[in-house]
């Protein structure tokens, strides 16, 4: 009798922990205003939180993957050292432990298709319909299917079968992120957080039940506090590899003035420290790479120039400066992003007056 009092003590303890989206709609100005775009076009655009996105979490190869696992399919916590605006930070990543057609368990790190797919589900965000923001709590709630995740991951050509997406979903929720400072653990969190079925009793294995998510805190303090910029969605998801897609988003948060007289520089050792994207074993092939990503901005539209000036001591390379010149679209695509902000500014005002 002992004994189911304290089972019965331990589910409820359990129940307690886990957190369901609002049951009804909550009434939130930033929601409002995170929809809102200046655009011709609302399907090709989205929003990007620098600060949540700089975070180093989907650089895993298959083949990296496979040698962080034991011979029984586990894997240890990885770390990974970066730099965010001068600060140097650490991102623990502990895997996904699922469960596999044999009984056993196999750990996953989140990768390419975990990338695309929170792209997609802050695409979904956007739209009221399926976004919950609760300003009170700083808690914001995406609502999804499988099915509405796939169709948008087909329209800008990244297409993933259901399996790949059931797996990616499950990945991004029980993977765990810790987040630190020198010693000083600042948060600690999934990608996805408190994943539930909002409309049926079946899991993950119902592609057409309608799921819902909390998501971290970042993007929860970003939409109160405005802290993000428009982006042309489709762009990005155009780019075939993470490092062009990494510094894309790079353009948009610090190139916002971009013009076709101004350009804008950086250094190869700034992307090194900053992105998990340029770790070969030569220099020579991580600086081939930045070279090939530089090309594939020019070829999609972001970039129309580049220029690469190498420094060094002596007869060795020990940097590399990039300077770039904005495409027209791109220069059009960052005035109305920033428009866009100083109208989301101005009408926050308004409403708290």
């Amino acid at each position: 009798m002992a004994d189911t009092k304290k089972k019965s003590a331990k589910k409820k303890a359990v129940e307690k922990v886990i957190k369901k989206p609002p049951s009804k709609a909550i009434k939130s100005v930033q929601m409002d205003l995170f929809s809102q775009f200046i655009t011709n076009d609302l399907e090709s655009v989205s929003n990007t939180v620098e600060l949540w996105e700089s975070i180093p979490k989907y650089f895993f190869t298959p083949a990296q993957v496979e040698k962080l696992r034991t011979p029984t399919g586990h894997a240890d916590p990885y770390e990974q050292p970066y730099t965010f605006k001068d600060i140097d930070c650490t991102i623990t990543i502990h895997p996904a432990l699922i469960k596999q057609e044999n009984g056993g368990y196999k750990a996953f790190f989140p990768s390419v298709t975990e990338e695309l797919i929170e792209e997609t589900l802050k695409k979904i965000l956007t739209d009221k319909n399926y976004g919950i923001h609760d300003p009170t709590k700083s808690e914001t709630w995406v609502k999804f299917t499988l099915y509405m995740v796939q169709k948008e991951l087909k329209k800008r050509g990244k297409t993933r079968n259901l399996n790949e997406i059931k797996q990616a979903i499950q990945v991004m929720s029980l993977c765990m992120l810790t987040l630190s400072k020198g010693k000083k653990e600042l948060w600690r969190g999934a990608i996805l957080q408190d994943l539930v079925t909002v409309d049926r009793e079946e899991y993950i294995e119902d592609t057409g039940a309608l799921h819902a998510a909390r998501l971290p805190l970042f993007i929860s303090h970003a939409i109160d506090k405005l802290e993000y910029r428009q982006f042309n969605i489709d762009r990005l998801m155009s780019l075939n590899t993470q490092l062009s897609r990494w510094l894309y988003k790079r353009f948009v948060h610090h190139y916002k003035y971009a013009s076709m007289t101004e350009t804008h520089h950086f250094m190869f050792s700034f992307v090194k420290n900053s992105s998990r994207f340029l770790a070969g074993k030569t220099e020579r092939n991580n600086r081939k790479k930045m070279i090939d990503a530089l090309n594939e901005l020019k070829r999609k539209g972001v970039l129309m120039f580049h220029e690469v000036q190498e420094i060094k001591e002596g007869r060795k390379i020990v940097d590399v400066k990039y300077t770039v010149t904005a495409s027209l679209d791109f220069c059009s695509e960052q005035k109305a992003a920033s428009a866009a902000k100083k109208k989301r500014e101005a009408i926050l005002v308004d409403k708290s007056k």
